[in-house]
This record gives C-alpha cells, structure tokens and sequence, in this order.
C-alpha cells in the first residue's frame, strides 16, 4: 500500500493494489472516507500510526458506496476502534449483505477490465450505523455535505467539504491518465448527470476512488471532462 498526502496536515491517500481510501484528520481526530478491501485494515493501521496518529481516534468511515474494494476493511477496522460506519440507504442493504450488487451496464472496453476488479476478495456483510441523506452535513472537515451520486450505483454519493474547498466523488469520476467518467455504471446516463453536478461545484481538490487526485485546477478540468463526456 502506498501513503500519499494530498492536502498538509488533513488529508492523505491509501493506495492499494485495486482502488483507494482517504483519511482526513481534524487535529487528532481522524475520519477514513473508505477502508479499502477486506485485507486493508493492518496496512491503513500501521500507515495512520507511521503518520504519528493514533488509529483509535478513527470516529467514522464513510463509505462512497456499495462495492467490495470500498467497504471490505470497515467492519473490521469499527469493530476494532469503535468507529462509526456511514452509508446512503439505497447502498446500505449491499453493503450488510442483505441484497445483491447490482451488476453495472457494461460497455465492451470496460469487459475485461470489470473481469480483474473481481479479482478483490469478497467483503463480509458489513454493518452500516447510519444512513445519510443527500444534502446532510457531517461533523468533520468544517462541514462535510453529503451529494447523492447515483448511476455508478444506486446509493453511491459524494463528500463536500466546502470549507478546504475537497470534494470526494468516490467511482463517479475517476482520474486514470485524464479525468473521466467512472466504469461500470449501472446507468451510464444517471452516472453522467452526476458527473456534470460534480464539476458544477467547483472544488480546489478533488479526490476520486480509483486515480490521482487533482490539486491544481481542478475545477478547469472537471468542468472540461464533465463537458466533453459522451452519454
């Protein structure tokens, strides 16, 4: 895994072998936004120690939706620190196991790839604490309003944080070489729509689940992707 700091002193990156979690610190208080698949949860310990802070102060992990590279460590990771899992309620029942995912609407070039992403382990069925709602602000980062993301999912959303001016799109968007609309959407048209809403709020930085997260310009380019995406 590898530990990237994306914003000094608030946020930084896990990369792991198939997509990526976040941790965002408010002083020693610590909120992960995704926790990574089912193996992850030793490595973001030991990384969020390395950064001298104390993985027992992790308060909530708020998941972007309900795939098992984003939720797999989280019951785990709770159970351990007691913290909090988040999730929308239209992802809630797929994240506790009690319905299936649902399969994306698959383009041709997104075959193969969709093949070795389910190469992840199966995640457990993982407890959700609280189900959030579009438009609700939670208590880290200045203010962290939830945006309801759908069309990669159902129940996916977006994290806001207007005050550091950080918006986390989760798989809506993704940064694989250039910006550009996430894969496997179970509706592209919904998932499109979501995208144009995204880059309307202009953030400074904005953290994807799978690619590099953009520091500079950042609004230009969602903008210009967002535009340029085709249904």
């Amino acid at each position: 895994m590898d530990l990237i700091e994306v914003l000094t002193g608030h946020l930084h990156l896990f990369r792991f072998r198939i997509g990526q979690a976040y941790l965002w610190r408010d002083g020693a208080d610590l909120t992960l936004i995704d926790a990574g698949d089912i193996g992850a949860a030793s490595a973001i310990e030991d990384a969020v120690r390395g950064l001298g802070l104390d993985p027992a102060r992790i308060g909530r992990i708020v998941l972007t939706h309900g795939h098992r590279d984003h939720y797999g460590a989280a019951q785990e990771l709770a159970d351990r620190h007691g913290a909090e899992i988040l999730a929308h309620p239209l992802d809630a029942p797929v994240i506790r196991g009690e319905l299936h995912v649902p399969e994306p609407d698959l383009l041709d070039w997104e075959r193969p790839l969709y093949e070795h992403g389910l190469t992840v382990p199966e995640a457990p069925p993982t407890r959700v604490d609280h189900e959030v709602a579009d438009g609700e602000v939670l208590p880290f980062g200045g203010g962290a309003r939830v945006v309801h993301a759908p069309g990669h999912t159902p129940g996916s959303m977006a994290l806001h944080l207007p005050r550091h001016g950080v918006l986390f799109t989760g798989d809506c968007v993704a940064s694989v070489g250039e910006v550009m609309l996430g894969v496997f959407n179970v509706d592209r048209a919904q998932a499109l729509d979501t995208f144009r809403r995204l880059a309307a709020l202009e953030a400074r930085t904005v953290c994807f689940g799978h690619g590099d997260p953009l520091t500079e310009d950042a609004a230009e380019a969602m903008r210009a992707a967002a535009g340029g995406a085709a249904a």
